[in-house]
């Protein structure tokens, strides 16, 4: 009451601002980021020797012919996007989704990729690889199998491709 001040005055601060700040934002003419752009064949099964004619050669006679994705600053000429068909791999991926497999990028435990394994019937799948010493452990995607293990040297195993990313269709309504 005797500076005839509210005590709201007192501790708010009304500074004007100092500093030059200039409120009109402009993108910079160059950039050092540089995008690479390259169209992938989809196909509807998993390739067993990926290579950009043997994935065309699958594409075609999956029935895909024609169909490419693009995807962003790509190091690999042999990917692929498998084409999901179905819901077994539902919630990780649903059917309509992409997943575009590289071929060349190396896979570490944990990680999700296309394999072949099977002494006397070569299954070919998605699968969340995990290495041990002794064995190589497989799981479903979607966790509802149980996993596989397999030993190191005996069992036949080989990566195809890792899960490199995965472009999802999203359903519109009208």
């Amino acid at each position: 009451n005797a500076f005839e001040l509210s005590p709201i005055d007192l501790f708010a601060q009304r500074r004007q601002r100092t500093d030059n700040i200039d409120s009109n934002v402009s993108m910079p003419e160059q950039s050092d980021v540089e995008l690479k752009v390259q169209v992938v064949p989809v196909v509807g099964e998993i390739p067993s020797n990926p290579t950009p004619y043997n994935n065309q050669l699958m594409q075609v006679t999956t029935g895909h012919k024609d169909e490419f994705i693009p995807t962003l600053n790509p190091s690999d000429a042999a990917m692929f996007a498998l084409r999901v068909e179905n819901n077994g791999m539902a919630p990780a991926f649903v059917k309509g989704d992409y997943l575009v497999v590289s071929p060349e990028v190396w896979t570490r435990s944990g990680d999700i990729a296309s394999v072949e394994y099977g002494n006397d019937t070569v299954i070919k799948a998605i699968m969340q690889v995990t290495y041990t010493e002794d064995f190589i452990v497989l799981e479903s995607v979607n966790h509802k199998q149980p996993p596989i293990a397999l030993v190191r040297g005996k069992d036949h195993f080989r990566i195809i491709g890792r899960v490199a990313s995965r472009l999802q269709k999203f359903i519109t309504t009208p």
